[in-house]
């Protein structure tokens, strides 16, 4: 047989060489591909935000405030269970009892002290 034929043993074994270095190859960079980290990737802007709610005080909307400061406020006695609150993509002022974030806060917290 001519060595030049494709099918001839020499170049079998040269092309079954050449695919297996080929497979090597392209499984070694998927898996580089796939522990490729991209800062910021896995963080959407949303959890790193908190939210801001605005407090009804006299009748008036006062704020924004963030959570932490909302409970400031309530150690202070400032914002109770029955005060109104609102945040951007609320349709409508709602107690602070039916706000599970802020009543998450307020159920945590001391009681008030009283001086005698």
């Amino acid at each position: 047989m001519d060595n030049d034929f494709f099918y001839s043993l020499d170049k079998l074994v040269e092309f079954g060489l050449g695919t297996a270095a080929a497979t090597q190859m392209i499984q070694s960079m998927n898996a580089g591909i796939d522990n490729m980290r991209t800062p910021g990737v896995d963080n959407s802007m949303r959890s790193n935000m908190e939210a801001v709610y605005y407090v009804a005080k006299d009748g008036a909307p006062t704020g924004p405030f963030l959570l932490t400061e909302i409970a400031r406020m309530a150690l202070k006695g400032e914002v109770a269970k029955e005060s109104y609150v609102w945040k951007p993509g609320m349709a409508n002022w709602d107690l602070v009892e039916n706000q599970e974030e802020i009543m998450r806060l307020i159920a945590l917290m001391p009681p008030l002290v009283i001086a005698r």
